[in-house]
């Protein structure tokens, strides 16, 4: 993540609280709190952020209220619902106030940061994101607009538009799961659906490319039933 994106997190189970922020902190997202919906409204005034996440059942206000009343000031901050009310009714009545996403208690923490970072990009202005045209891995550096991948003893390896464009999107959310359905809408535009083994197979590709030792990654993981990460401490 290029820089620290702002959530405000409005949650009234303390415990639950904690673990979401602590998860997304993790993920490297600046986070503030808040237990109520009056705290909620006064805290979004003040600051800017590029994601709410809204409880709805919350003391003072409650969240379909915050939505609404978020929305009559803000048309374009993204907006989920984490709540554990899961009839359809419900789910009609967050869109209609204006939320983006409506994730259902329990929920998967997988899913759940995957959304967040769909919702947060979502609210990215054209300055917050940098054309990436190259990118260095260990001693190797990657060129997108050649397709070139070059090697520190002056060879060169040509890449794959379809190789190119996975590591581009992978480096670019680089330390963030991303699911297979992205990298279909991404990388194959849905004309083609390449099996799991196929995403795969590019992945072990990568791996020959950079990993150091192939069996024990560093830079390119497959996450079970969720999709692939590219991990970059240095970035």
């Amino acid at each position: 993540m290029q820089s620290k994106q702002r959530i405000l997190l409005v949650e009234d189970e303390e415990h639950l609280l904690e673990a979401i922020k602590l998860n997304l902190e993790l993920e490297g997202y600046r986070v503030t709190t808040a237990t109520d919906g009056k705290k909620a409204l006064k805290i979004f005034k003040e600051e800017r952020f590029n994601l709410i996440i809204l409880d709805v059942m919350i003391p003072e206000i409650d969240g379909f209220q915050v939505a609404e009343t978020i929305r009559l000031q803000n048309t374009e901050v993204p907006i989920m619902f984490l709540t554990a009310k899961n009839s359809s009714e419900d789910r009609i009545t967050g869109l209609k106030k204006g939320a983006d996403d409506y994730l259902i208690k329990p929920f998967n923490l997988e899913e759940l940061i995957l959304r967040v970072g769909n919702l947060v990009r979502r609210s990215l202005k054209p300055d917050d994101l940098k054309e990436l045209n190259s990118y260095q891995i260990g001693d190797k550096t990657i060129y997108f607009n050649s397709y070139e991948l070059h090697h520190a003893d002056g060879t060169i390896t040509s890449l794959t538009k379809k190789e190119t464009m996975l590591l581009k999107l992978l480096i670019e959310r680089r330390n963030e799961a991303v699911s297979r359905e992205q990298i279909l809408e991404t990388v194959w535009n849905y004309d083609v659906y390449p099996s799991t083994r196929t995403i795969d197979n590019f992945i072990l590709t990568f791996r020959k490319y950079f990993e150091p030792d192939q069996k024990h990654p560093i830079y390119f993981h497959s996450i079970r039933g969720v999709g692939y990460k590219f991990t970059d401490n240095n970035a």
